[in-house]
């Protein structure tokens, strides 16, 4: 068994965000936190620690939103399938995060394109693959190989709301995509809207979420590595009370015999 990585790193350096969502990691090597240590024990010297060193420690100030994430329903909207409230991530189904996955390609789309139910069906033959229920579908981008690149998050397709409800009306509750946004790249949808002037566009794919409730990942990473299917995907988020979405370490589980 083979397991691939399907995670980023949270870092400070890479622009794998917009400027509105900016990562934000203050380190705390050994020699500051000696100092910090030696505060709680009045009396205890620096210098009578081990080597003089305390803890490393590091304090973040992220989104929820930032690096590998699960975006739960309410993330999308107030409500979900049918008026009920929205799921939060503490509230997603754990049987959901441990499931059969299938990776569909569409490393060939243009930056911006907006994937459609026909585009999944034919990649779906292509590979010979029927949906169960509960499979984890995660969809490979442009957006892969531009990760750590200033135009990361203006890289690769997205998936709009017919394309999202395709795959969940077929009992898939979990998707996923190595680009910033399961939603095409913000701005080639502004050039979309200021041409058309179209509300509908805005948001689409998430806003789906409105009529069946689904999760997505986001900004995940390395999917060139997994075969087309029989492979399991793990992606347990973070538990946060009430929040719209979680930190995930997900990975695949590649059977190799």
């Amino acid at each position: 068994m083979r397991i691939v990585d399907l995670s980023i790193a949270l870092a400070n350096d890479v622009p794998a965000d917009p400027p509105m969502q900016p990562v934000s990691i203050d380190y705390v090597d050994h020699d500051t936190g000696a100092q910090e240590l030696v505060a709680a024990f009045p009396g205890l010297d620096v210098e009578q620690l081990p080597d003089g060193k305390g803890w490393a420690v590091e304090r973040v100030r992220i989104s929820t939103h930032n690096g590998t994430h699960m975006d739960a329903p309410w993330h999308y909207h107030p409500t979900m399938d049918g008026g009920q409230p929205s799921s939060t991530i503490d509230q997603i189904p754990l049987e959901w995060c441990m499931q059969p996955g299938v990776r569909l390609d569409f490393r060939d789309k243009p930056d911006g394109y907006v994937v459609t139910p026909d585009d999944i069906d034919v990649e779906l033959e292509r590979i010979g693959h029927t949906l169960a229920p509960l499979e984890i579908v995660v969809c490979a981008t442009r957006a892969g190989e531009r990760y750590g690149h200033q135009d990361y998050i203006h890289s690769g397709c997205g998936f709009g709301r017919d394309a999202t409800l395709h795959l969940v009306e077929q009992g898939v509750r979990i998707v996923g995509t190595d680009g910033w946004s399961w939603d095409a790249p913000f701005s080639a949808t502004l050039k979309r809207f200021e041409r058309d002037r179209d509300p509908s566009i805005i948001w689409e794919g998430h806003k789906a979420g409105r009529e069946r409730g689904y999760c997505q990942l986001e900004k995940l990473h390395g999917l060139e590595q997994l075969p087309d299917d029989g492979f399991t995907v793990i992606c347990f988020p973070v538990r946060i009370e009430r929040a719209s979405a979680g930190w995930t370490r997900a990975v695949a589980l590649v059977d190799e015999r």
